[in-house]
């Protein structure tokens, strides 16, 4: 072999992952090689180079928007994750015996299965006819009906129609404006119960065309204090910014500031209530800035706090 083929198992050398046969090879090599020796060493300080730095994690809201948009884009894709897993499992068959493929196969095969199997979230599309085996259903029908799942919120844009379908006692399509009881009777019941982000996330598009309707206030304040997604949390306060300010909207956003775990979250109801800072936001401002925990919270809250004393909100 020659130093170019070593140093290709140089990475796994370095991690532990060769054989035992192999190892007692590269270590022989490595005697008598100088060149290996170094190409070894940079690999080694580039390994405490990188471990040495602080681990960054994402935010909860950019793992969710990346999630729901790779998720509608193998949707639309020809091959999508069931031939990506058909492909791996055709390589594993002839993959070397080595515990880093082998458990980066296990990773990936496991990654394509959970997206293979999940539930498809709600991807926009325009009204159409039901298809073959739907049925369209009656208020006092679905009243008697228990929701076994919810495969799509599509609200239109241009005309403010919904369509959604989902699994009762069959599986059904409703079409209709929120104004029609159905319509919210089921947007109501997946903002607050159902357990698919996706489908919650499309539900709040369609809500928050209607800021004026009472329940879909509620629901939309419900979901900012309950969702237990940080960034379905963040797409409701986002919503919330179309409701009318009142005590209800004032008390939500002081809970998501004082209790909310995402930082996101608190910053951006930070931001809200500076808009309409009264005698119950401003004392909140001030405990925040001189004592919560979070750098950021404290920052941006002496931040109002100051502009505010400016006037420049």
């Amino acid at each position: 072999m020659n130093c170019k083929e070593w140093q290709e198992e140089l990475a796994l050398y370095l991690y532990g992952d060769l054989p035992a046969d192999r190892r007692a090879a590269v270590d022989s090599h490595l005697a008598s090689c100088g060149q290996c020796r170094e190409t070894l060493e940079e690999g080694r300080r580039l390994h405490q180079l990188l471990a040495a730095r602080p681990l960054r994690e994402p935010s909860p809201e950019l793992l969710y928007e990346c999630r729901h948009a790779l998720g509608e884009a193998l949707d639309h894709d020809d091959l999508g994750w069931r031939g990506l897993l058909r492909g791996w499992s055709s390589m594993l068959r002839f993959a070397p015996a080595s515990g880093a493929v082998a458990a980066v196969a296990l990773v990936v095969t496991g990654f394509c299965m959970g997206w293979a199997l999940r539930p498809r979230t709600g991807m926009v599309a325009p009204l159409v006819v039901p298809a073959a085996g739907t049925a369209s259903v009656s208020e006092p029908d679905l009243q008697n009906m228990r929701i076994n799942g919810i495969s799509r919120v599509a609200p239109d844009p241009k005309t403010g129609e919904v369509r959604i379908t989902l699994d009762a006692e069959r599986r059904m399509t409703l079409e209709g404006s929120l104004d029609d009881p159905r319509i919210q009777q089921v947007l109501l019941y997946a903002v607050r119960n159902y357990n698919n982000p996706g489908i919650r996330r499309d539900t709040l598009d369609a809500l928050r065309t209607r800021p004026d309707n009472p329940n879909v206030r509620g629901a939309l304040l419900y979901a900012l204090r309950h969702d237990p997604n940080a960034g379905m949390r963040l797409e409701a306060l986002n919503a919330v910014r179309g409701l009318d300010w009142g005590p209800d909207l004032r008390q939500a956003l002081l809970d998501a500031l004082e209790h909310d775990t995402n930082p996101g979250v608190r910053i951006s109801a930070i931001d809200l209530l500076s808009q309409h800072a009264d005698a119950e936001v401003l004392p909140a401002f001030e405990r925040l800035a001189a004592s919560d925990a979070d750098r950021s919270v404290q920052l941006r809250c002496a931040r109002a706090i100051r502009e505010l004393a400016k006037g420049d909100f």
